[in-house]
């Protein structure tokens, strides 16, 4: 039974909660039942309150809000290989880790990958990896930019989405909310969901509403 804060296993959850140590060690945290239950690897470490651990000390290194019974340390590595779909979500520099978990969960729902340009949020993050919900088992994610038939959408005023073919192969080129894309990021074409009221959709659900159009046009 772990009874210090010290122990080297409690250490190395407190590390893998900063980004510089999950790309250093390949390592990532998933706090939860839920989470880990949701991987399909066995964990390098599996902390059990009340088993292996003392409660408290397993909620003083947890980021959640509860407390969780279960810990566990995954390899980056066990994630799923990087193969391509024929829809893709491409990622332009989206920093809200809540936002890059809920598009994962979002891809994984609509059997889609998930391309993640430099500066993204780090999907195996705590925030996003709750976001996900455990999707992140089951979505590739590939090279940014990803190959294929580019569709960009822009908050401003371009082609309707549901007036754009979308048949086959496609991807969906997502900016942040504030900055979007910039114009030098190749695309094929430019596509708008129509709003009326808010200047803009979230991120994430611009996502949902392209993958819903998607899978419409492609049956």
């Amino acid at each position: 039974m772990i009874s210090s804060g010290a122990n080297e296993k409690l250490k190395l959850v407190r590390k893998l909660h900063h980004r510089r140590w999950r790309d250093k060690l390949g390592l990532f945290v998933c706090e939860g039942e839920d989470l880990v239950a949701a991987a399909t690897a066995e964990p390098v470490e599996l902390l059990v309150a009340g088993e292996n651990v003392e409660p408290r000390l397993l909620a003083e290194v947890s980021t959640s809000a509860h407390p969780p019974r279960l810990i566990g340390i995954y390899r980056r590595a066990d994630l799923p290989a990087a193969r391509p779909r024929p829809v893709t979500l491409a990622l332009w520099r989206v920093a809200d880790p809540g936002n890059v978990g809920t598009l994962v969960r979002t891809a994984d729902a609509f059997g889609a990958a998930v391309a993640l340009s430099h500066g993204c949020a780090d999907p195996t993050g705590p925030k996003a990896l709750r976001a996900s919900a455990g999707s992140i088992w089951r979505v590739p994610v590939v090279a940014f930019p990803p190959d294929g038939r580019r569709v960009a959408l822009s908050a401003r005023e371009a082609q309707p989405l549901g007036q754009v073919d979308l048949r086959g192969d496609v991807a969906f080129l997502l900016g942040a909310e504030r900055e979007g894309l910039p114009a030098e990021l190749e695309r094929d074409l430019d596509a708008w969901i129509p709003i009326s009221g808010a200047e803009s959709l979230n991120v994430a659900i611009a996502g949902a509403i392209a993958l819903y159009e998607w899978r419409r046009q492609n049956g």
